[in-house]
């Protein structure tokens, strides 16, 4: 019979979790816990977190079983927990925010819902902008289908927003941490010179290139989720478990971990689904939590952490992802 090794915890850190239950599960950085955040982040103390990084429920007109809100609804539910979310902060902390767009109820027009969210927390709850962020899927599917497919007035959306917030306007950051490879373009600039002069935008350019350890990335992250056969879905395949419908890739939290945490740092997930957060924390070395409310989502997350998981590479950046030695899962049940 194949075994599958896990990766582990023996127990997770007393730091934050000493006002709170016992986890579902913990490995040696962290923990998921099965209630409602709005229950649990209560018993967190006081500026104990780096970064909440999550993707709460869309704003959908179509029912989701993972318990989306109604868009009329959708704003004020949010809004609800950000006195929580600036008390966990640290001074230094982000908040960094998943939330797709959706279309009004039987019309070819956009609800505002995600832009209505970003602005109420900047100009009623305190939060800083610090910079929109873009997620651009290109293996998205044709959506909505009555739009795109059949009546063929609008095409598919592709992009979605990730809101980059702050508690203060000096939030912890260095892009260093996640410069991109030269293109052969910059790469032959930075090998026969730039001259200074004035560009065709009016932009003018007095300083030489030169050639650092990478190029700074925009703020657009091209990631692809189309992942079919990933270890995660084999796990939930073989134990029976119906994996979560809305998973976004692990470069996407690999990427804001990188940039905006240390090592040893905590970050929150108070959404996790499947935990996708934590498992990124834990290949980085970051110290992590996660809420859900759906037991069977985090029966399946903790497939994530097994050593097959965390060995995993991750599609696009494998290179730059450091993973944890094997160990063993506890299970609290």
């Amino acid at each position: 019979m194949k075994r599958h090794r896990n990766s582990s915890l023996h127990e997770a850190p007393a730091s934050y979790s000493a006002g709170l239950p016992e986890p579902r599960f913990k490995t040696a950085l962290g923990g998921a816990w099965l209630g409602k955040a709005e229950d649990l982040l209560p018993g967190l103390p006081q500026e104990s977190v780096n970064l909440i990084l999550t993707s709460p429920p869309y704003a959908l007109h179509f029912k989701k079983e993972y318990g989306n809100v109604d868009q009329h609804e959708y704003v004020g539910w949010f809004l609800g927990y950000a006195s929580e979310f600036r008390r966990v902060l640290r001074n230094d902390g982000s908040l960094v925010i998943n939330v797709g767009g959706s279309w009004c109820p039987g019309q070819p027009v956009r609800s505002l819902c995600h832009f209505e969210i970003l602005i109420a927390l900047v100009k009623e709850c305190g939060f800083h902008l610090a910079q929109e962020f873009y997620w651009f899927n290109p293996a998205k599917l044709p959506a909505p289908a009555e739009w795109v497919t059949v009546r063929r007035i609008r095409v598919k959306d592709a992009v979605e927003c990730l809101w980059w917030l702050s508690k203060t306007t000096k939030p912890k950051a260095d892009n260093r941490r996640i410069l991109s490879p030269y293109s052969e373009d910059m790469k032959r600039l930075l090998k026969r010179g730039y001259r200074p002069k004035e560009r065709p935008s009016g932009h003018h350019i007095t300083h030489k290139f030169t050639e650092q350890e990478g190029s700074i990335p925009p703020n657009v992250l091209t990631l692809g989720n189309n992942d079919s056969n990933g270890y995660y879905l084999r796990r939930c395949a073989e134990e029976g478990i119906k994996p979560h419908p809305a998973r976004f890739p692990v470069q996407m939290p690999e990427h804001f971990l990188k940039f905006l945490t240390d090592e040893g740092d905590l970050v929150l997930d108070p959404f996790a689904g499947s935990c996708t957060t934590g498992q990124a924390a834990e290949k980085l070395r970051r110290r992590w939590m996660a809420i859900e409310t759906h037991a069977p989502y985090l029966d399946g997350a903790k497939f994530r952490f097994e050593e097959g998981g965390l060995q995993e590479p991750s599609p696009g950046n494998a290179e730059q992802t450091r993973t944890l030695p094997p160990k063993q899962v506890e299970m609290v049940l």
